[in-house]
């Protein structure tokens, strides 16, 4: 799979002289769903904004799809889409008006079949009359992406599309990005909602404090970064643990009526049989055990709390 996108040591240091990005390296490939996470003042806009040649990098340069983001500017911003987070419409347009103008701005032909296709799938077309300022906040999130769909593009970006939407609109968009996704869309998503990242990206970055501190395959990363644990339900309840079992690092839980216990599934020996026959030898009865895998969120905070100074590191050995 070939990138579509190219980012080259990408560097944003403002007039204040807070460095917003610093050497920024990312390759995205040609198709792919790929999500940006980060806390709030990470990055991931400034980032989206210089890709989108909305923000001028200080240093680095930036090819979309062979196109070089500053001195062939025109060509790369026409195989781009970009949803803002803000709503940007001009509140006194219909909706019609929007995509026709949108459409127009990128110098392409019209095409009435195209935009009805679009305002369809995002059940935007009984509304396609009405004036911006007259919908729901959902309409209008609605109407930002059927803009940014009007030319088009081969590379969609969504700066937290789903912000402040309901839960039904939110699983609609998911299935609308899946579906440009496999009419070959690239897609690169921002998003404070972890699990619409691990519902949907193929691959997954971790940006903090201005740095690009993991890019992996979203299974690759929980599968190597994720732990394990087993959640042993007890006959009778626990007091304390057992100096006996210490070595195992057991945490009582639910009112010291289980034990759990984290380990890596990769690893050959678990420490799991041996664990079991420990609690044997002590007399501890167990009723059910139950095994979970720690969730992308559990991974993200885990990362983005590290000590700034070793977590790329940190990611790196943990990745090799």
């Amino acid at each position: 799979m070939n990138d579509i996108i190219q980012v080259k040591g990408i560097t944003k240091t403002y007039a204040t002289g807070f460095k917003a990005l610093d050497g920024i390296d990312l390759n995205i490939r040609r198709g792919e769903i790929f999500a940006l996470l980060g806390p709030n003042g990470a990055g991931k806009t400034t980032l989206i904004s210089i890709i989108c040649g909305i923000v001028n990098a200080t240093a680095g340069q930036v090819i979309v799809d062979g196109h070089d983001i500053v001195r062939d500017y025109r060509a790369a911003r026409k195989t781009i889409g970009l949803v803002p987070q803000e709503l940007t419409n001009n509140m006194f347009d219909s909706v019609w008006a929007t995509m026709k103008l949108s459409r127009g701005l990128f110098g392409k032909a019209p095409d009435a079949a195209h935009l009805e296709k679009v305002l369809r799938d995002l059940s935007l077309w009984d509304k396609r009359n009405e004036k911006i300022m007259s919908l729901s906040g959902g309409m209008k999130r609605r109407v930002l992406i059927a803009k940014a769909l009007s030319h088009e593009p081969d590379v969609l970006f969504l700066d937290e599309p789903t912000a402040g939407v309901d839960v039904e609109l939110r699983r609609d968009m998911w299935e609308m990005v899946r579906l440009l996704r496999d009419k070959g869309v690239t897609i690169i998503l921002t998003t404070h909602y972890i699990e619409e990242a691990e519902e949907m990206a193929d691959r997954i970055g971790v940006i903090n404090g201005g740095r690009l501190i993991l890019v992996e395959d979203k299974a690759t990363l929980m599968r190597k970064l994720g732990t394990k644990q087993l959640s042993i339900h007890l006959q009778q309840p626990l007091t304390h643990i057992p100096e006996t079992v210490a070595e195992y690092q057991l945490e009582l839980a639910q009112g010291g009526h289980a034990l759990v216990y984290t380990f890596d599934a990769l690893t050959e020996q678990t420490g799991i049989a041996e664990l079991l026959r420990a609690l044997a030898r002590e007399g501890i009865e167990f009723k059910d055990l139950h095994s979970s895998q720690s969730s992308l969120e559990d991974i993200f905070v885990g990362l983005v709390h590290n000590h700034p100074g070793q977590l790329k590191q940190q990611a790196t050995e943990e990745l090799s």
